[in-house]
């Protein structure tokens, strides 16, 4: 029975680190609390690998980590970027963006319950992605205009509701008796998170922000080699229309 629980403990702790994020943030720390969103994306990252290590798997911890999803990388992100960047902005407008977040966030993971996606993607960038580079992006706000930052959380909410196809890395398991790894280096991680909340909040930016960039080039690509396909297929057709026409 303990051993089946195991798996929702680190679901809990990904909640509560969502919840502390929100109270450092109105605290005036957004730093840390920027931090706990990562350490909790630790925690989300590892939930369904000790899960499937164990055969502890369950629709009750299936729905313990959406909603834990919608409060950790949801909301907690968007509360982050509202404290630090929004709240002098025209109230209804920034009053709007920070709702849109979670609100699709909260739409991602629905439809990532009912619908199953493409083996080894995700259709729609992942809320735990979106949220981690929406609070660390927040940390930035001294240096990006208010206007940009408004137009990447508009632009992270609807990613995560389009049908750009990511990489699933969560598949990748975790061996039953490496198990007793995963609290050490959670540990790690809060201790490091604790010293250098600053900095290696923004260094983690950088490859969320390149996972999330990555699906939406690939999708850019796949059209223009859809349209390129299109286009030589025209001008073929009209070539062999004009050798037809001469002959």
């Amino acid at each position: 029975m303990i051993t089946k629980s195991i798996p929702s403990l680190f679901t809990v702790g990904n909640l509560f680190l969502g919840v502390v994020a929100i109270i450092l943030v109105f605290n005036e720390k957004p730093e840390l609390a920027a931090m706990m969103v990562i350490i909790a994306m630790l925690l989300d990252g590892v939930d369904g690998r000790i899960a499937r290590a164990l055969n502890a798997q369950s629709e009750f911890g299936k729905e313990l980590d959406s909603l834990s999803d919608v409060i950790s990388f949801g909301v907690a992100p968007a509360f982050i970027m509202y404290v630090v960047a929004f709240q002098d902005l025209n109230q209804a407008a920034s009053w709007i963006i920070t709702a849109l977040f979670p609100i699709c966030g909260a739409l991602r993971l629905a439809r990532f319950n009912v619908i199953s996606g493409m083996p080894g993607y995700f259709i729609g960038l992942p809320i735990p992605a979106a949220g981690g580079v929406l609070c660390t992006l927040a940390l930035f706000y001294k240096d990006i205009p208010s206007a940009v930052l408004m137009a990447s959380t508009l632009l992270l909410s609807f990613l995560m509701v389009s049908t750009v196809k990511y990489p699933n890395f969560k598949k990748i398991g975790i061996p039953k008796g490496a198990i007793w790894v995963v609290p050490l280096v959670v540990i790690v991680a809060v201790v490091l998170g604790y010293l250098f909340p600053k900095h290696l909040s923004k260094i983690i930016f950088v490859p969320l922000l390149v996972y999330a960039l990555y699906g939406l080039k690939k999708n850019v690509s796949a059209v223009v080699r859809l349209t390129s396909r299109k286009n030589r297929r025209r001008r073929a057709a009209e070539e062999a229309a004009k050798s037809e026409h001469s002959a």
